[in-house]
């Protein structure tokens, strides 16, 4: 075993290994429930509709948060981008999916299958680039927060740093999705919308974030204190 390996080993447990895993597993399933559940639109305020995904994107932003308040900035940018891959590979398994010809046993779901699985490669492109864009911005605004404020107000670090970063990623999703589909007014009145919702449901989460975060840390904390 060479030396690097014995520092990793005793820097990442068993324990830290589950809990990392739970952690990637809820922002994952959180990233891909706001990618497809997302389809769904309800009524929301001043007659705009509003994607029931704004009820679990908070989540991914609120997880990064956790992940680096407990193991550091290195590991919050690894789950980012672990993000990043899966929704693009899931795009690309969407298309494969997409291209083949349909079985005559099957055939009959082909309406359904197609309305819920079809990749719009603008609306691809968009999702990918404002959460990729948007993630690392709000762990590079979490660690800039945590100088400043070191490791008091959680809550207010994490908040802050939602701020700036929902606000990146509405306003890239919705520029680069819908420019020239709605007017310039409507848009602007899109983002600002969703930005609210997203921003205030964060700020709901921010209990639960407490609580990742104590689980994060396990009963031993010392043994999870941020390596970078």
């Amino acid at each position: 075993m060479t030396s690097t390996d014995t520092t990793s080993e005793r820097l990442y447990s068993t324990d830290d290994l589950r809990r990392l895993s739970i952690a990637l597993a809820v922002y994952l399933g959180s990233l891909f429930g706001a990618n497809t559940l997302g389809l769904k639109v309800m009524p929301f305020a001043f007659g705009l509709n509003l994607s029931v995904g704004a009820f679990m994107f908070p989540v991914v932003f609120v997880m990064t948060d956790v992940i680096g308040e407990v193991y550091g900035k290195r590991v919050a940018r690894l789950f980012v981008l672990a993000g990043f891959i899966a929704t693009a590979l899931f795009t690309l398994y969407a298309l494969l999916a997409l291209s083949v010809p349909w079985a005559s046993a099957g055939a009959r779901m082909q309406p359904s299958y197609d309305a819920v699985y079809a990749v719009n490669m603008r609306i691809a492109l968009a999702s990918l680039t404002a959460f990729v864009v948007a993630e690392y911005q709000d762990v590079v605004a979490f660690f800039f927060f945590k100088r400043i404020l070191r490791d008091r107000q959680f809550w207010l670090r994490s908040n802050l740093s939602n701020l700036w970063s929902q606000l990146l990623d509405t306003a890239l999703f919705m520029t680069i999705a819908f420019w020239g589909v709605y007017d310039n007014n409507e848009l602007i009145r899109l983002v600002f919308t969703w930005w609210v919702f997203k921003v205030t449901m964060g700020m709901l989460y921010t209990p639960l974030a407490y609580a990742g975060v104590a689980l994060m840390r396990g009963p031993i904390e010392h043994q999870h204190a941020p390596r970078d």
